[in-house]
């Protein structure tokens, strides 16, 4: 696993709200590729229960109310985080991406056999806005009532790190 996770803040778009105060954290190599069971077992541990095994929607969408871990069990898949203006990453098999409430991300292209592990804290339930119009406003709010989990679902170390 790589040292640290790689941050990365992403402004209000006046679309996709993009969480105000914590950033996205992006683990390279963080879990063993290949092995979905290996991803939900760690987002257990740490308080995060995995909730499905899936791909990532192809449009721009985010969760006012939970924040939501991506493990990339199989294949690969480029994301755009933030909405239209935001930044473009390339994830592997084995890396993890944490996204705050708020934060905006859309399938920009995979692989045939793109897997990916989703995971939220304890107590959390998504709902899904995909910036509409009069959704912003609404999500706004909604975000700032998120509470943090108590540890990120990776290393299990405190969140805001």
């Amino acid at each position: 696993m790589s040292e640290g996770p790689e941050l990365l803040f992403l402004a209000d778009d006046g679309t996709i709200p993009n969480n105000p105060r914590l950033p996205a954290l992006l683990f390279r190599a963080a879990v063993p590729p290949g092995d979905p069971a290996a991803a939900e077992a760690l987002f257990a541990r740490h308080g995060w229960p995995p909730a499905w095994r899936n791909g990532i929607y192809p449009w721009h969408h985010y969760h006012p109310d939970a924040h939501e871990a991506l493990a990339i069990a199989r294949g690969h898949v480029r994301v755009m985080l933030g909405g239209e203006g935001g930044q473009a990453v390339e994830l592997s098999a084995g890396d993890v991406v944490v996204l705050p409430a708020g934060r905006g991300h859309r399938n920009l292209g995979a692989s045939d056999d793109l897997l990916v592990v989703g995971a939220y804290p304890e107590g959390q339930s998504p709902s899904e806005y995909r910036g509409r119009p009069g959704e912003h406003d609404r999500a706004v709010a909604r975000i700032t009532q998120v509470p943090d989990p108590a540890r990120e679902p990776v290393r299990g170390r405190p969140w805001p790190l």
